[in-house]
Formats: structure tokens, C-alpha cells, sequence
């Protein structure tokens, strides 16, 4: 049996509040496990569901810079974030080698539509690569309290001295020898058998996932990693005949993704839309240019305006279209229900109509 997710989940708004660091954890060279201090009168507003992630931020040379980076902890527990560093990267490298415990970051509310909601007895299939192990531990883990759901996690990463969280997945193993299969594949460093050896791309996914499962009997599929990775594992399960709504994604990187489509050239504008945004409860009511999404030119008047990426792939930015439209350019967050709902990303969304009005609070 499936369930299939709202259109329009209940999200908790809230703004940043000053958290306490109570642990910085080791996984590998170059990531850390990072657990929050949530103080009793805030406990209700971090409460998160598996699979939700924490938009963090720092200010930085004058400069406010903020991330989103997904819970790896199972549902009640204290909210605790994956961390791998990106070469260069100012907000990962900080988290990496500069957070200690007593530290203090200012975190948002969990937030997030790539969440565990399914029937007693469900099978899950999570496929992973890298870091996109991190809200795929928090769904397994979750998962498994259900005596009678069974989990199967395929992760990929270069070697064996890149895998994150490879203590805790073996405890799951070893704690539900009969509910739980784990697999690695490592791109860079020889298996024993030859199928788990290279990357999981649509060729070995294709010849791969059939050996692992019954592939139009699992109940749920998660698919978290790089774009290319998901891309790949899509394509190959609609081959499948796997229906749409059992598969859920959220991606991690869009190096690869497809450009975004290109915008006027500057000065040129157009002309402009009565744009009325709604967060908190509060209306505000500007004129913006056609050619300026919404985030942008609304944060100008609404500098509380929740974002995170402004990539199109975090969800953070997820609002409800209550009159008039808007054109989306990219769209890694939202699922079909979402848009047919009215839900759009404000970051990758121009207005289209004389008059438009975005929910933040639906």
C-alpha cells in the first residue's frame, strides 16, 4: 500500500533563533555530524519530521550567507545535521574544521516536503551518493521503528574512507539483520564482486536495483545525491513501471543540472506587477519589475523572507500562488502535487499578471 504525500503539507514558520552547539562528531576527513542544544520552549518548533533539513546563518565579511543542510536523526531525537565540506566553500569549511560545542549559530525551523509518511509495513528502497546519505539516515532509521517495515539502502560514495555515517548504518544493519539490507558501491576503489564497483549510474542501477528487490513491489522510493545520480535512478525506475508518486527525491548538488534560462539583459524591465506577499500573517504590497523574481525584489521591502539556496532546490523559498501567476525557471524542491497546488519556488518565480499575490504561510 502507498501513501501519497498532501499537495500542501502543514510547514512551520518561524524565524532564525540563536542555537547551542552540543556536539561536533568526526565521520570522515572531511565531514562532521553537528547536534543542536534546543531549549524546552523552543522543542515544538524544531520538532522535525525525517528527511527535513535546518537553514543555518552567518554573517561574513558584512555579507549574510546562509545554507540548508538536512537532519541525520531519527524522529524525537535531539536535531543533529550532516556536514561535508566542499572544496573552497565558505559555510561547509566553517562547520567542518571551525564549529565547536558550546558554540551558538542562528538555525531556522525544519523545513522541508522530503519526509517519511507511509502505511505500517511499508518497504523503502533509499539510493544515495555522498552526502545524500544524510536525510536518507534519518527516513531509515525512522522507518525501522515500524516492526514491520523493511528498508533497503543502496550508497554510493568514491572509497570506503569517504562514507559517511558507515558506524551507524552497520549498527542499523546489525540491529535488524532481518528488516535492513545495505549495500555499498564505491566508485574509486575495487569490490569484490565487479557490480558494486563504479558509479551508480543508469547502466548499473538498471542491472542492480532488479537483483536487490521486486522492483514494482516496493512501497516507497528515496533518491537523494547529485543531480545526475537522481536523474538516472528516475529514468531508470519509470522503466520500470514504477509509478510516479512512489518516487521521492531531493538533490544535493545541481553542478550538472541544465543552466537556468536566461533573463532580460539588464535595464530592460518591463512592465511591473502589484505584487502582495504574505508571511506571518503580515501582508506587504510592492511594485516589482516582470523581469525580477519575487525573492529577490520582495526582500527589499520583507527582509524576513525565508531562502536558503536560491537555486531552486532547497524548498526553503516555497510559497502558495493565491492570485494572479508567475513563471518558474528551475525546480528541484517541489513535486507535481505541490505545483498543481499552487506552490512555487519565490527565488526561480517572475510574475506574469498585473497583479499577484504569494502565500508564505500556506
Amino acid at each position: 500500500m502507498t501513501v501519497q504525500r498532501p499537495a500542501a503539507p502543514p510547514r512551520r514558520r518561524g524565524g532564525f533563533h540563536a542555537l547551542r552547539v552540543a556536539g561536533v562528531e568526526r565521520l570522515c576527513d572531511d565531514a562532521v555530524a553537528v547536534t543542536f542544544d534546543v531549549p524546552g520552549a523552543l522543542a515544538g518548533e524544531y520538532a522535525f519530521r525525517p528527511g527535513q533539513f535546518l537553514t543555518l546563518r552567518r554573517t561574513e565579511g558584512g555579507r549574510e550567507e546562509r545554507r540548508s543542510y538536512s537532519i541525520c536523526a531519527r524522529a524525537g531525537a535531539a536535531p543533529r545535521i550532516g556536514v561535508r565540506e566542499i572544496p573552497g566553500g565558505l559555510f561547509s569549511s566553517w562547520l567542518v574544521h571551525g564549529v565547536r560545542a558550546g558554540d551558538v549559530i542562528d538555525v531556522l525551523p525544519p523545513a522541508g516536503t522530503f519526509t517519511l509518511d507511509a502505511a505500517p509495513g511499508a518497504h523503502h528502497v533509499l539510493v544515495a551518493a555522498g552526502s545524500g546519505i544524510t536525510p536518507v539516515l534519518s527516513i531509515a532509521a525512522s522507518a525501522l521503528a515500524d516492526p514491520a517495515a523493511r528498508v533497503t539502502v543502496l550508497y554510493g560514495n568514491r572509497r570506503s574512507g569517504t562514507v559517511m555515517f558507515a558506524d551507524e548504518l552497520a549498527d542499523l544493519k546489525d540491529a535488524h539483520p532481518d528488516r535492513f539490507e545495505l549495500v555499498h558501491v564505491l566508485s574509486q576503489e575495487p569490490r569484490e564482486a565487479e557490480l558494486f564497483s563504479g558509479r551508480l549510474d543508469a547502466d548499473r542501477l538498471r542491472v542492480l536495483l532488479p537483483r536487490l528487490v521486486p522492483v514494482r513491489d516496493v512501497d516507497h522510493w528515496w533518491l537523494c545525491g547529485p543531480f545526475g545520480m537522481v536523474e538516472d535512478a528516475r529514468a531508470v525506475l519509470t522503466g520500470f513501471g514504477v509509478p510516479a508518486d512512489r518516487v521521492h527525491q531531493e538533490l544535493f548538488h545541481v553542478d550538472e543540472a541544465p543552466p537556468e534560462p536566461r533573463r532580460s539583459a539588464p535595464g530592460v524591465t518591463g512592465p511591473g506587477s502589484e505584487v502582495t506577499v504574505v508571511l506571518d500573517g503580515r501582508s506587504t504590497t510592492m511594485t516589482q519589475p516582470r523581469d525580477a523574481t519575487v525573492l529577490e525584489a520582495a526582500q527589499r521591502v520583507r527582509p524576513d523572507l525565508p531562502f536558503a539556496c536560491k537555486g531552486g532546490v532547497c524548498g526553503t523559498c516555497r510559497a502558495r500562488v493565491v492570485d494572479g501567476a508567475v513563471d518558474m525557471r528551475r525546480n528541484f524542491a517541489l513535486d507535481p502535487a505541490e505545483v498543481a497546488a499552487g506552490y512555487v519556488l519565490t527565488c526561480q518565480s517572475t510574475p506574469t499578471t498585473d497583479e499577484l499575490t504569494i502565500d508564505y504561510d500556506g
